[in-house]
Formats: structure tokens, sequence, C-alpha cells
């Protein structure tokens, strides 16, 4: 596999389906995908090292053995954080996941193997459940006027001027961008009167997964950002300093009511979890769009779910697949499990995060064989 084909794999959950999604707006229904059919009887042990996906790794499994008795599975599922470890070190065969890899991950599996690990995309992230890979919402003082914004805008709005950005670990002078390309004032995303000369202050997450989620969709993977953009940690996580326990000054939830809902020129990325946790909270979510011309879609769990919205996240399954080889048949059976109809609706069922669109789904089973 080579290193273009894993890069539009892993931000296919962000991307894919933005054309034929879009052309149908219903939320497409697990039950319009085939059911699972074994290509082949497998057995032995399948290891799981990372994330239990709340609860649906355990589902999956207990489906899969209904067809494959002599499967059995040994689960170290303590956090997502473990499982690229764990699959750099071989003691695991597949390494569920709620996120995409840092670089250290990256450059860790590669250097030990030569080649990058294989990402299968098992699942959407939630729309509004908290801890289960939210997608990201950008939102605004409800008195402004600004309704939508392209991915482009948000790059100029929270990024900066670089010489380059990363691509995996490959520092790719085609995603460099100038200093023109900066959008500080509102006037310059058309805004007129009051707001033309006014600075647009800028908001949002503090170093963590949905921040590299973040970067890499919108800023290239840069980590370049506005001068005046300030980090918060999620309130009420385990990120909140030991300095902080009682305020939580430095969590989002207080940076929402205090900060953005009084300041009129300020903007903020978040997830829909810690938006709603706030009482009376009546911030302006903008719809989105990957490109100039649209189309501009509004956040909401049917956009989530059919992934029309372009900055939904994945739940990911990472495996080590050496390039030109087949995918050991017992782990390849059990994806195909977790991609068919009802590896899908045990999604529905558990309640936490979000079934693929059959498009999705169509690319994530070629990129088995």
């Amino acid at each position: 596999m080579t290193r273009s084909v894993w890069l539009t794999g892993l931000l296919l959950g962000a991307a894919l389906v933005l054309g034929s999604a879009t052309a149908r707006a219903q939320t497409e229904s697990p039950s319009d995908l085939p059911l699972y059919q074994p290509e082949q009887k497998v057995s032995g042990l399948i290891r799981n090292y990372g994330f239990g996906f709340g609860g649906l790794l355990k589902i999956w499994e207990q489906g899969f053995h209904q067809y494959h008795p002599d499967v059995y599975f040994h689960d170290v599922t303590i956090t997502s954080d473990a499982a690229f470890p764990a699959l750099v070190t071989n003691v695991t065969d597949l390494a569920p996941d709620g996120g995409e890899p840092a670089i250290t991950e990256y450059l860790s599996f590669y250097e030990t193997y030569g080649y990058h690990a294989l990402d299968i995309i098992a699942a959407s992230g939630t729309y509004d459940v908290e801890g289960k890979s939210p997608g990201i919402v950008v939102y605004v003082h409800p008195d402004n006027p600004i309704s939508r914004l392209t991915l482009k805008q948000l790059d100029g709005i929270f990024g900066s001027e670089r010489n380059a950005a990363l691509r995996i670990f490959k520092w790719t002078l085609l995603d460099a961008r100038g200093p023109e390309e900066n959008i500080r004032k509102w006037g310059q995303l058309g805004l007129t009167g009051e707001w033309a000369d006014k600075e647009i202050q800028t908001y949002g997450h503090a170093p963590s997964g949905t921040t590299r989620f973040f970067q890499l969709r919108v800023l290239k993977n840069s980590d370049k950002w506005n001068p005046n953009y300030r980090g918060y940690v999620e309130t009420g996580s385990k990120m909140i300093g030991d300095d902080d326990r009682q305020e939580q000054r430095g969590g989002v939830q207080y940076m929402l009511k205090n900060e953005l809902m009084k300041n009129k020129y300020g903007i903020a990325w978040t997830i829909v979890p810690q938006a709603k946790a706030v009482p009376g909270l009546k911030l302006k979510a903008l719809a989105l769009a990957v490109n100039e011309g649209g189309p501009y879609i509004t956040p909401s769990k049917e956009t989530f779910q059919n992934r029309t919205y372009p900055l939904v996240r994945n739940l990911y399954f990472y495996l080590n697949r050496k390039p030109g080889t087949q995918i050991e048949p017992k782990l390849k059976e059990f994806l195909r499990y977790v991609l068919s109809r009802e590896g899908q609706e045990a999604i529905v069922k558990n309640g936490n995060y979000l079934p693929l669109p059959s498009a999705v789904i169509r690319e994530q089973l070629k990129r088995l064989e």
C-alpha cells in the first residue's frame, strides 16, 4: 500500500461521501446493507488491544461467534492511547481506536515495519454523546450575521501562514500557504458596518485527539495557529488541571458561557456534548462546506450519520498488513462482519455511535481485499 493510498483511507471519513451522500439528504438505514455471509470458515485467537468502542467491540464479537464458534477473543480495552503501541509491539492483531494516530505513532510503526498500518473505518463518531468521538461544530455569537463557512475559510481564521505541513510524517511543501490567506477581520468574510474592521477572536480545544482531528481536516495537519487562539480542555474531563478543579475556568463549557457568549466578535470550534451541557446557551452553529460552491451543511444527527457534514469523526480498526499480502482470514472475516448489516445494526442498538453509509461501507470492504 502506498503512502497516498493510506492517507486517502485515513481522510475518507471526512470526505468520502460528500458527492454521493449529498445527493440524498435522507439518512440511510443499516437494513439497506447486505447480511453477513462468511467467505470461509475460520478459527483461532483474535487479539484486540485499545478501545472497546463503548461496549460495541464485545457485541460484535458475540455476533461473530455465532457464525464462527471456533474463534475466540482476548481483549485488553483500556484506552485508544494503547492501540498503536500494541500494534507496533505485536501484542495485538487488531488495534481498535477512537481517533487518528499521532505523528510519533505513525513514525514508530513505519520505522519498525517499513510500511504503514492499514486503517479500516468501523463506525462514525457520535453527534452528541460525551466521550464517544464527537465531530466538530463551529459556533459564533447569536448576534453574528454570518451563517456559513468553508473549510478553507476556517483554515484562514484559525490557522496561520506555513511553509509546509505534515502528510502523515512527510513535511509537504504543497500544503504551504502565505499570510495573505489569513482571515483576521470579519470584513474579510463579507460582513459590513460595525463588523467590517473588528478582529476575529478565536477559541477552541487545547491539544487532544479532537484537536488533532481539527488540525488534520482543517489546517492540513499544521500546528500553526492564529496568534490569538485560546485553547480549552473538555469540562469535567481528566485533562482539567489540579489547580482548576472547582471553577474549571480552563474548560470548554466555561469558555462558551463566559467568553464566547460575551464576545460577539468571537468564534469557537468544539463538540456538541460540551455545548449542550451549558444551560440556556444560545450560540449559533454554522453550516460548513468542503468547497466554496457548497453544499453548506448544517450540523445535526442526520447530517453526521449520512456524513454530508464535513467534520464527522471515525472509529478505526488498525492492523498490520504488509503491502502485497492478504489479510489473515479470521481478521478479514471479523471486519467483514463489522461492516455488514448485523454489525452496523449493532451500532444503532448500542446508541453511542453512528452507523456508516453504504458508500463508506463499500470503500472499506475494498480495502480488505
